[in-house]
């Protein structure tokens, strides 16, 4: 975990599990968007497989986002559409959505419902029992995103659920708190359910430091024992909505290569497991 950077082979298999698609000119951003990305923010299906053929990567997950769209999935839709295989897409829709239309999403390439709890908080998810059996009925996977301590009021919905869960950005614990924090110790005792995942990504989400954010480290190394690389996927988010500073892909990958420097477990995170785990 502390030694150089490890470069990844550009001819090394690879697979994106967090990354975002935002094309306002063709499918204009939702009246009640929580934020509106612009500039180098904007990510279109185009600039994301030209990304992606840069530094390898074969496939990616493409999450719908709260920002831009919120419940409207067209962008997201399209872009899987036009991958022909190439993506796998995580949809943002309502708590109330009947088991037929998430069929027709999941015929479209949907793998997964998001459940954003770090945005709109646990609250808004206290009616979302009927959603998660329609996930589980279909095979499909919950995504969520908690931060802090969020994940100790969701666990028992979550766990009685039966759902598939796979979790956004290492569980965004709170830097200072430590690994025993309530919501971290949470998603540690959620490995021993064998259904759920987590993605090693947005380190920048939980840490107070620059790149490379030493201080997310400890949480990284207690997830690769807890879940091993077997049940953990890496993601970068790009574009890296409201980042604090610069972020680019190639030094994410290699850092991603320090924090994993075994051959064996990066080809597990990297290929192996989101390709069995999402279907890719």
């Amino acid at each position: 975990m502390t030694g150089p950077a490890t470069q990844i082979p550009i001819a090394q298999p690879k697979i994106d599990c967090h990354v975002h698609v935002f094309d306002p000119v063709n499918f204009p951003y939702a009246e009640d968007t929580f934020y509106r990305p612009s500039g180098h923010e904007l990510a279109t299906t185009d600039a994301l497989e030209h990304v992606m053929a840069s530094h390898g990567v074969q496939h990616a997950m493409i999450v719908g986002p709260n920002s831009g769209y919120n419940l409207d999935n067209r962008c997201l839709l399209d872009a899987l559409k036009r991958g022909a295989g190439k993506f796998k897409g995580a949809a943002v829709v309502r708590n109330d959505i009947g088991r037929g239309e998430l069929q027709d999403l999941q015929a479209q390439g949907v793998i997964g419902v998001t459940l954003n709890a770090a945005l709109l908080g646990t609250d808004f998810f206290l009616d979302a029992a009927p959603l998660l059996q329609h996930l589980r009925d279909l095979g499909l996977w919950a995504a969520v995103q908690v931060q802090h301590d969020q994940l100790v009021a969701m666990q028992p919905m979550l766990v009685d659920s039966g759902v598939q869960l796979v979790f956004d950005h290492l569980g965004r614990p709170d830097p200072q708190a430590g690994v025993g924090q309530p919501g971290f110790a949470a998603l540690l005792q959620l490995a021993g359910t064998g259904r759920a995942a987590v993605k090693l990504s947005s380190l920048v989400k939980t840490s107070t430091q620059p790149f490379p954010h030493r201080d997310a480290w400890p949480y990284v190394q207690a997830l690769l024992e807890a879940y091993t690389p077997q049940a953990l996927v890496w993601g970068s988010d790009w574009p890296f909505l409201r980042a604090p500073a610069r972020i680019d892909y190639g030094p994410l990958l290699d850092l991603f290569g320090q924090l994993v420097p075994d051959a064996a477990a990066r080809q597990a995170i990297l290929w192996d497991t989101p390709k069995r785990l999402f279907g890719f």
